[in-house]
């Protein structure tokens, strides 16, 4: 019994320091993401009225990860009830869907403007880029109030997982296209070929180191039908970092900002080795 005692002691602090962990996660998430992700798109959006169409598919992406932050922070300052579970499921979620196809759209986007130049030459137009944001924005809200009002929770984690895993092939193909097409063009300036390849690799680290450890993470619990585990919210502590790495994309959409961050780490590493010797 005594031993029964202390196992369930020490369960329930493990629990308090991981929910505190999360915590203190979710509000530096909170406080660095929300200040930057709004001033990211705001300065984008200047960037689409110079007639620039690339950063529409980042925006939305910014945009997604804005709704995942407000419902972050509601989560954490609203007393449970129907407001708070709308915003930490319905629109966390929406949000979340939204974010992975937006990853897909840009790193598509980057792989044709090498892969198939003449083509998206042709295609490249606000317009066309604003019906696919709105058509992922769509199948998103679809797709999480299906799940989230007419599935059962067993089904329902099953079929996100796999809309959430669906792009994982995509965006390796993208990569590996896209670097395959490089090595063959002479007519892409070299600043033009770290500024898209650069992106395709944070999207893709994006999404194997944040997103797909929870992806797994949601099949395994849906499998073993473990009902008290959906409630834990450790299964969000890496993802929840994603809003932040997505805010360095906007290095990758500004002209000589990666050539600018390159000069500065090199200036960076000659001082510290000045230092050493």
């Amino acid at each position: 019994m005594g031993n029964l005692y202390n196992n369930t002691t020490l369960k329930n602090d493990t629990y308090d320091h991981l929910s505190t962990a999360v915590q203190v996660t979710t509000w530096i998430v909170i406080s660095i993401g929300l200040p930057l992700t709004l001033l990211a798109i705001c300065a984008l959006v200047s960037l689409v009225r110079d007639g620039q169409v690339a950063p529409i598919y980042v925006i939305n992406l910014l945009v997604s990860d804005l709704i995942q932050i407000c419902c972050l922070a509601v989560r954490e300052v609203a007393p449970r009830g129907l407001i708070r579970s709308l915003f930490s499921d319905v629109f966390y979620y929406i949000g979340l869907e939204a974010s992975v196809g937006f990853m897909v759209c840009v790193a598509l986007e980057r792989y044709l403007v090498i892969a198939c130049p003449l083509w998206y030459r042709f295609r490249r137009t606000i317009k066309f880029s604003l019906v696919v944001s709105f058509m992922v924005w769509a199948f998103s809200i679809v797709l999480i109030i299906v799940n989230y009002f007419v599935m059962d929770l067993l089904v329902a984690m099953i079929l996100l997982s796999i809309s959430l895993l669906l792009p994982f092939p995509l965006l390796i193909f993208f990569l590996a296209g896209t670097l395959k097409a490089l090595s063959a063009s002479i007519s892409v300036p070299p600043e033009e070929k770290r500024r898209i390849v650069g992106a395709l690799v944070l999207v893709l680290l994006n999404y194997t180191l944040l997103f797909l450890p929870t992806i797994i993470w949601f099949l395994t619990a849906a499998t073993r039908s473990s009902g008290p585990i959906f409630n834990h919210d450790l299964r969000y502590i890496f993802i929840r970092f994603s809003p932040l790495v997505d805010l360095v994309l906007y290095v990758f959409m500004k002209k000589g900002a990666v050539d600018k961050l390159l000069a500065c780490l090199c200036r960076c590493r000659m001082t510290r080795e000045q230092c050493d010797t």
